[in-house]
C-alpha cells in the first residue's frame, strides 16, 4: 500500500509563489508517474501537470510558463513550483501515483489566491 502525504498550501496574494511537496511511502516512487491535479469547487478534477518515471514532464496549457514540476527520487517526494499565481489557481490540489495501472491519491492540500 502506498500513502501519499502532500503539504505546502496556503493562502497566496496574486502573483505569488508557493511549492508543494508529495512525499510517498514505500519503494515503488522511483518507478511511478506521478501527477499533480486540482478540484476547484463545483468544478471536476482536473490534471495540471506530471511526470514520467525518466523525468520527462507535461503540464496543462493554463499552468506552462508558470508551473514546473520535479521529482527527487533520491527522498520519494514529488515537487509542483507555482510561479505568478492567479485566482483562478485556487484550488485543492492533490498528487496521484500510478504503477501498473492502480493510482494512488493524497489528501489534497488546499491553495488559495487572494487579495
Amino acid at each position: 500500500q502506498v500513502q501519499l502525504v502532500e503539504s505546502g498550501g496556503g493562502l497566496v496574494q496574486p502573483g505569488g509563489s508557493l511549492r508543494l511537496s508529495c512525499v510517498a511511502s514505500g519503494s515503488l516512487f522511483g518507478i511511478s508517474a506521478m501527477g499533480w491535479y486540482r478540484q476547484a469547487p463545483g468544478k471536476q478534477r482536473e490534471l495540471v501537470a506530471s511526470i514520467t518515471a525518466g523525468g520527462t514532464a507535461d503540464y496543462v496549457e493554463a499552468v506552462k510558463g508558470r508551473f514546473t514540476i520535479s521529482r527527487d527520487n533520491g527522498k520519494n517526494t514529488v515537487y509542483l513550483q507555482m510561479n505568478s499565481l492567479k485566482p483562478e489557481d485556487t484550488a485543492v490540489y492533490y498528487c496521484k501515483l500510478s504503477l501498473w495501472r492502480i493510482n494512488y491519491w493524497g489528501q489534497g492540500t488546499q491553495v488559495t489566491v487572494s487579495s
